[in-house]
């Protein structure tokens, strides 16, 4: 398919970060696990821009993962928004509204890392705190594969679109991004 090789995720958990791992062995959803492959990388090819030119991936088969706070009243949580690499998330006007929040932003970085036990840069919503919202662009969704990250920099998940949407607290969302 593209330069890549990949291996059944719960194969080679050593390529995914451990809740990523977790989440893979407990894999319960409609998508078989088996269709949930992960790929080793060079992890300087990490950013989506440089790892699409490197294997030979079209930027609207790679999904970002991002994390968000929304901010109300005073409390701040987190969510992530999975958006295709074409696009960027409307995080003051889609995401700000679906959260119900005041403010949303992109969370720190430190933030971001300590609350996912992921690496930046390889976050990926396989995995993530199941009380978080996971925002899913329909696009994402009809795509009949993506590519996200691993957790880790060194690798990517590959999976279909669909299996996105069958995570916990997903919400598939229509126009939940712009064009870049």
């Amino acid at each position: 398919m593209w330069q890549l090789t990949t291996h059944p995720a719960a194969d080679r958990t050593d390529l995914l970060a451990a809740p990523v791992a977790a989440a893979v062995a407990a894999w319960k959803h409609p998508t078989p696990v088996d269709r949930v492959q992960v790929a080793a990388i060079d992890p300087d090819l990490a950013d989506t821009a440089n790892f699409c030119a490197a294997y030979g991936v079209p930027l609207d088969a790679s999904a970002n993962c991002v994390v968000i706070a929304a901010r109300r009243g005073g409390r701040t949580r987190l969510a992530a928004c999975v958006v295709l690499a074409t696009t960027r998330a409307d995080v003051n006007g889609v995401v700000r509204r679906r959260l119900e929040a005041r403010k949303a932003s992109f969370a720190p970085q430190d933030e971001a890392v300590r609350q996912t036990g992921m690496e930046y840069g390889g976050i990926t919503p396989v995995g993530l705190p199941e009380e978080w919202p996971v925002l899913v662009d329909a696009a994402v969704v009809a795509r009949s594969h993506v590519v996200v990250g691993s957790g880790l920099r060194r690798s990517k998940l590959v999976l279909p679109g669909a299996a996105l949407a069958e995570l916990p607290n997903a919400q598939v969302v229509e126009d939940l991004a712009r064009p870049v």
